[in-house]
C-alpha cells in the first residue's frame, strides 16, 4: 500500500511540474508567435487589400471589445495621415476547416475595399483558388451583405469549390457586422 501511495505522489508531482513547464513555455512564446502571425500571415493579406496605405497597419492596430465581450483587432489604413479604411479578420467554414479572411472596408462609404486570405486549408486546385486575384477582385467596392450568385448575389463561386466560396462569403458578412458595430469607436480612435 505504501508503494502505491508513493507512486501516486510521484506521478502527481511529475504531472504538476510538466503542467507548470508547458504553461510557462506557452506564456513565454506567445508574443513571438503573435508577431510571426502578424508579419507572415496577416501582413501580406492586409497588403493585398490596402496596397496604397501610407502607414503600417500592423503597428497601428488596435484591439476593440464588442458588446458580447469578444476582442477584435482592427488594422487602420491611412492615406495622407487620414483614415481611409480598416481591415478586420474573420472566419467562415470551408471544406478543409476554417477559412480566414482579412476584410477591408472603405470608411467613407462603408463598401468593401477588398479581401485577403489568412487561414486556408482547402483542396489544392479547387478550394485553394479562393485566394486567387480573379476571385478576390469580385469583392472590391461591393456593398454588404454579399452573397453568391446562386443565392441571388453578385459573387461568382469557384467551380467545384462552392463550400470554400461560401466560407469566404460568410467570413466577409461576419466581418461586416463587426465593422458596423465598431465603426463609431473606430472613428473615435483614429479621429477622422
Amino acid at each position: 500500500m505504501g508503494n502505491m501511495v508513493r507512486t501516486v505522489a510521484v506521478l502527481t508531482l511529475l504531472c504538476a511540474f510538466s503542467g507548470f513547464i508547458l504553461s510557462y513555455l506557452k506564456n513565454v512564446t506567445a508574443p513571438a508567435i503573435e508577431e510571426q502571425l502578424l508579419v507572415n500571415v496577416q501582413g501580406p493579406a492586409i497588403a493585398m487589400v490596402f496596397n496604397n496605405a501610407e502607414n503600417n497597419p500592423l503597428h497601428e492596430r488596435h484591439v476593440f471589445t464588442r458588446a458580447n465581450g469578444e476582442s477584435v483587432t482592427v488594422f487602420p489604413c491611412k492615406v495622407g495621415n487620414r483614415l481611409t479604411g480598416v481591415a478586420i479578420e474573420n472566419f467562415g467554414k470551408g471544406y478543409g476547416g476554417p477559412v480566414g479572411v482579412i476584410v477591408g472596408f472603405n470608411i467613407m462609404n462603408d463598401s468593401l475595399a477588398g479581401i485577403g486570405m489568412t487561414t486556408l486549408k482547402e483542396t489544392p486546385g479547387l478550394g485553394m483558388r479562393v485566394k486567387e486575384f480573379s476571385f478576390r477582385k469580385q469583392f472590391r467596392n461591393m456593398e454588404t451583405p454579399v452573397a453568391l450568385s446562386a443565392q441571388g448575389g453578385k459573387v461568382d463561386a469557384i467551380a467545384g469549390a462552392t463550400i470554400s466560396s461560401t466560407g469566404v462569403v460568410l467570413a466577409v458578412n461576419s466581418a461586416s457586422e463587426v465593422y458596423r458595430e465598431l465603426k463609431p469607436e473606430i472613428l473615435k480612435k483614429w479621429d477622422n
